[in-house]
């Protein structure tokens, strides 16, 4: 596997290593060992799968401590934007993000740390979208601010009166109005 650091400390793309034959193909798509060594010592503990179709936007989420998440995300037909937003208060990357488009066609991953929001638009007729966590999932923890805050510059690829939202996501506030944010300064690990 490939692991390649962003413009964001923690934030990693992981390209896998295709091996293509009349067959088909074949490549590993996580090893516990490597990611270790390359990206951080991680147990995940939930694998998530969810189906969307074009216009799809979702996000920008978080759980807050102790239910925080690191999520390990991955694309397996579709294609995607995808979103992680620093969320840390005091970082040096407070309220810039990475977006990455993951497909089934790149077989990338994005590895989103504790401490970030995180979303994606959906850029193909559908998607089916996976991801580990590391954390269960936990209602009273739910976090999120606005898919569309101005004030982070997204461009999710798709026009604004295109994007198809659920009830929960029309109505977080923007980055610097949140009620609840991370501290850089606390480790969340």
């Amino acid at each position: 596997m490939n692991f390649m650091k962003t413009g964001i400390e923690g934030v990693v793309i992981i390209e896998p290593k295709l091996f293509n034959d009349a067959r088909g193909y074949f490549f590993e798509s996580f090893s516990q060992r490597e990611f270790d060594e390359a990206v951080r010592r991680v147990r995940f503990v939930q694998d998530n799968e969810s189906r969307s179709s074009r216009g799809v936007v979702r996000g920008l989420h978080f759980q807050k401590p102790p239910f925080a998440q690191s999520k390990l995300v991955r694309v397996i037909s579709g294609a995607v934007l995808d979103v992680a937003v620093d969320i840390r208060r005091g970082s040096p990357t407070f309220g810039r993000h990475v977006a990455v488009e993951l497909s089934g066609e790149n077989h990338r991953q994005v590895f989103i740390p504790r401490g970030f929001a995180h979303g994606f638009s959906v850029l193909t007729e559908s998607v089916v979208f996976q991801y580990k966590c590391d954390n269960y999932y936990s209602p009273e923890s739910e976090g999120a601010i606005a898919w569309d805050d101005p004030d982070l510059g997204i461009d999710w690829k798709i026009a604004p009166s295109d994007v198809i939202l659920s009830e929960k996501d029309r109505c977080h506030s923007r980055l610097r109005d949140a009620e609840w944010l991370f501290d850089y300064n606390v480790n969340l690990y």
